[in-house]
């Protein structure tokens, strides 16, 4: 039973809209609204301001890290912990809260990553800081990291670099976090392709977007 409640639990964690609960109680926005309408991390710090989106950005990404330590913590071995914080982004995609319209997963799948390997997400968190200097745009970056992160599954561990030895149910695990993220920013790639898409005023912008926010 255990497992089960704890995929339970890493479900309804997952499923907290912070940036849309923020906006609602403390703004009175309904992010849903305004901007791109969707309620993760980028359109909160949009809408909201820094503050509002750095909360979003930490509670999103711890979601998916106590999800995913839950078994470690009560020490239960018939279910591996990817597994379980996989629930989590699956609530974050689809909360029961809200109608089942939730975020983009990219927060709440690096902090699976974060507490299923702190040096494989260091590595990737690298790699999406140098995209966002040198693209200006956090869609890009997030699509981008989502695609390494499936190449590096498959060759690093070939070499034992970061992640010693292939882990099956991180390979499936992985590739089903990329293809939600790169489905939910199919309007985002549009854009990208239009060089219309939204930028941050830092970075470099090197694809020469057409539209960046103040």
């Amino acid at each position: 039973m255990k497992p089960l409640l704890f995929i339970l639990i890493a479900y309804l964690l997952g499923s907290i809209q912070t940036g849309l609960w923020i906006g609602q109680f403390i703004y009175h926005k309904n992010i849903r609204l305004l901007g791109s309408g969707n309620t993760g991390t980028t359109n909160t710090f949009r809408i909201l301001g820094a503050k509002a989106g750095i909360i979003t950005l930490i509670v999103d990404l711890l979601k998916g890290t106590f999800a995913t330590l839950l078994p470690i913590w009560f020490g239960v071995t018939g279910i591996s912990p990817l597994l379980i914080g996989f629930f989590a982004i699956i609530g974050h995609t689809f909360p029961i809260y809200a109608k089942f319209k939730g975020g983009k997963a990219v927060a709440t799948s690096a902090g699976v990553l974060l507490a299923y390997s702190l040096p494989f997400f260091i590595y990737l968190l690298v790699i999406f800081m140098i995209c966002l200097y040198l693209s200006s745009m956090i869609s890009f970056s997030s699509i981008t990291v989502a695609l390494i992160a499936c190449l590096s599954v498959i060759i690093l561990p070939a070499f034992q670099l970061l992640l010693p030895k292939y882990d099956i149910l991180l390979i499936l695990i992985i590739f089903v976090m990329a293809t939600i993220v790169l489905f939910r920013h199919k309007d985002n790639i549009k854009r990208i392709k239009n060089k219309t898409e939204n930028t941050l005023s830092i970075g470099l912008n090197l694809t020469k977007q057409k539209k960046p926010t103040k």
